[in-house]
């Protein structure tokens, strides 16, 4: 199951159906007001509502507050998880350390370095980061656990230290461009190798 499931899925009540277009257009007008430089404590329900063409009644009919909204937003552009074949621990990991950092929707250079203050200050927005991206390490963990389970990784291996090793060269290479000479294209399975090289069952 992708981490895209949102509020949107949720049953709904008796009544009128829900526009999908309003939907749409209340969730792009969240991302456009977040990459024109507006932080996550000053974007109201007001802005995106006027932006949407829509009234604040209708944003509230679909999502509790501005939390919610921001959450299904923040997922779409994040983008589908790729979910693991299975057939391989190192297959899997260059697949998943791939979508580390990636983005289909060009918005996300503007918004997601920008995130990186509020999550810091506010616990609230720290929890909502981690709402975003706990499936996506649940599927790493998964993976690691199987590597450890079928023997082909260390019994010992620290799974959470693993990650961090895992993504964070990542992490910082496509949201700082830390190394403008490194290939992205080709740096997740380096990363994986290298790593590997420590992990795997002696």
């Amino acid at each position: 199951m992708s981490d895209m499931t949102s509020t949107a899925d949720a049953p709904r009540s008796p009544g009128r159906p829900r526009s999908v277009r309003a939907d749409e257009a209340i969730v792009e007008a969240t991302l456009d007001l977040l990459a024109e430089g507006s932080t996550v404590e000053a974007l109201s329900i007001e802005a995106i509502a006027a932006r949407a063409g829509v009234g604040k009644a209708t944003i509230y009919r679909r999502w509790p507050g501005k939390d919610a909204l921001l959450l299904d937003a923040l997922r779409r552009l994040k983008g589908i998880v790729p979910q693991p074949a299975g057939h391989s621990v190192r297959d899997d990991l260059v697949l998943l350390v791939g979508a580390v950092g990636h983005h289909i929707d060009p918005r996300a250079r503007k918004i997601m370095p920008c995130l990186v203050p509020e999550v810091n200050r506010s616990p609230d927005h720290f929890q909502l980061y981690q709402n975003i991206i706990e499936p996506r390490r649940q599927l790493m963990r998964e993976v690691l656990r199987r590597g450890v389970r079928d023997g082909d990784l260390r019994a010992d291996l620290d799974i959470e230290l693993t990650m961090a090793l895992l993504t964070g060269p990542m992490l910082i290479q496509r949201m700082l461009r830390w190394h403008p000479e490194l290939d992205d294209r080709i740096l997740p399975e380096k990363i994986v190798d290298g790593v590997l090289e420590g992990i795997r069952a002696r």
